[in-house]
Formats: C-alpha cells, structure tokens, sequence
C-alpha cells in the first residue's frame, strides 16, 4: 500500500477524536470522575478533610436504620407519583389549546413558557412571599372569609405547595415539546374523526392521545427522574432544614446535608447518592415497561 494512502487512511481514523477530545475531556472530569469517585467513597467513612477507611457495606445498613433517610424517601416517592401526573397531562391540554392559529395566541405561549426561563431561586421567593401568613393568597382568602391558611408551616402544606411551584414551573417547558409532536399528527386522522361523528373528547382519546404516545412517554420518564432528585423548590420553599422538623426533607437536599460542612460524612451521602441513582434508574425502567406492556395488550 503506498505510504500516502496509509496517510490518508490514519488521519480520517484520528481526526474526528481530535475533534471530540475537548468535549470527552469536559465530560471525563465534570461527570466520569464524579462517578466513579461516588462509588467508591460510598463503601469507606470519608469526611470532608480526610480520605477516610474501606468499611464495606456499613453506610447501606447504616441507612436502614436512619429515620431522616426514610422520610426523606417518602418526600421523594410522593413527589413523583404526584407531581409526573399532572406534568404529563396538563402541558398537554396547554399545547393542545395553543396549537390553533388564533389571534394573540403568540402571547399565551409566551406567558406559559415564561417560567421555564425565569430563575428558580426568584421564582421560588416569589412563591414564598404569596404563601406567607400576610401574602397574597391568605390575602384573598381573608377578602372572602376565610381564615388564613399556614403554608410554611405545616409540613404537607408545605410540601404540595412546593410541588406545585415544581409543576408550574415545568408546564411551558413539556408545552413545547408536545407542541413539537402535535405538529407532527396528520390533520387528515383529525378530519376523518369528525366525519365519523367523534367529538373533541373521543378525537382527543382516539386520535390525538396515540399519536404523541412516544412523547406522553418521554415526558413520563424525564418528570420521573427530575421529580425524584428534587431539591431547589424544597430547599428554597423548605428551607435548609427541610421544613418543620425536617419532614419535607428530600433524599437530594440530604445529600447536600450530609455531605457538607468541614465535619461533613462524605462516604454516608455517597451512599444515598447511589441510592437516588438506582431508584431514579428503577422508576425510568418502569415507565419504558408499563409503555411497552400496554403495547403489547393493543397489539
């Protein structure tokens, strides 16, 4: 083989890595070595200033004996199974009523989406101030004779109100992206519906739900995960302290709790992280299995 034909051949093999290598060498250092060290702080007592002894399986079967570890569990597990539903369905009504070319529609999406760009931090603060004993909604409440309602203070009020800054926050972001699929459905299915006599509500059920199946799915799956690592709206709604007594705390913000300070146990919230790790792998599995499942049955 002639020596420049072998040129040739060793630069189109090398090339396209030398144009990956700055993005794999982010990627090397911001998530593998993370990783990797995470697991293996996880099975030693590492602290904050010192590396820390090999102590096996000790962290795991110190969490099972952890009441915080427990409620913050709960905390994650409600957060997903009440807050996916509603991120599921409701950005679809709200693409669905966007979708049509009307006039001033472009304002609406624009308001909806609004959230999704603003700061959680200030929009977080922003709730607070409404949910205070002297905000605006235990102002209306007083406006029409009720008496005020303690938000910030009771530990399930608290945190369905922080699920629900979550779901409002995530409406215009999942908007967008059935926005994205319902521009691929054919008008054609839409119009051959009607003209079997299907009103909006079956049209809805027989046409539109099939077709941004694969979508209702995705946005199940990602919901699932970001509901279950959880932390910003808790913790700025919350608190550092995680509500009273702690009961709002979530698996994430014990993380950030745990493995914090100049005393902070390193090796004990490596193990939770595993623990958010596999619960949030767990839950995505079975969203891909209840979808496949029920395609099996139609099928």
């Amino acid at each position: 083989m002639p020596r420049s034909a072998s040129r040739v051949r060793t630069h189109r093999a090398v090339t396209p890595w030398l144009f990956l290598l700055p993005g794999l060498a982010v990627v090397a250092v911001f998530s593998l070595y993370p990783v990797l060290s995470t697991f293996s702080k996880a099975f030693t007592d590492a602290r904050t200033l010192t590396g820390g002894h090999w102590v096996g399986t000790a962290n795991f079967r110190g969490l099972l004996h952890d009441e915080q570890f427990w409620v913050a569990l709960r905390n994650s597990l409600l957060y997903v199974l009440l807050v996916v539903p509603f991120t599921v369905l409701l950005p679809l009504l709200l693409a669905l009523l966007v979708q049509k070319q009307i006039p001033g529609v472009a304002f609406f999406r624009a308001a909806f989406y609004t959230p999704v760009v603003a700061s959680v931090v200030v929009v977080s603060l922003i709730w607070v101030w409404m949910l205070d004993d002297r905000g605006l909604v235990n102002g209306i409440l007083h406006v029409l004779g009720a008496g005020p309602v303690d938000f910030l203070g009771d530990s399930w009020l608290l945190l369905l109100s922080a699920m629900a800054l979550t779901v409002w926050k995530g409406l215009g972001y999942y908007m967008i992206v059935y926005l994205a699929a319902l521009g691929n459905v054919p008008r054609e299915l839409h119009e051959a519906a009607a003209v079997d006599g299907a009103g909006p509500l079956r049209r809805f059920r027989s046409v539109t739900v099939p077709a941004v199946r694969p979508t209702m799915v995705l946005v199940g799956a990602l919901s699932s995960v970001a509901a279950f690592k959880v932390f910003s709206e808790v913790y700025l709604v919350a608190g550092p302290t995680g509500g009273p007594a702690g009961q709002d705390t979530t698996l994430v913000m014990l993380v950030q709790r745990t493995g914090t300070g100049l005393n902070g146990r390193v090796g004990y919230a490596s193990a939770i992280s595993l623990v958010v790790f596999a619960v949030a792998l767990l839950l995505m599995l079975l969203v891909l299995r209840a979808d496949r499942t029920d395609r099996k049955e139609k099928y």
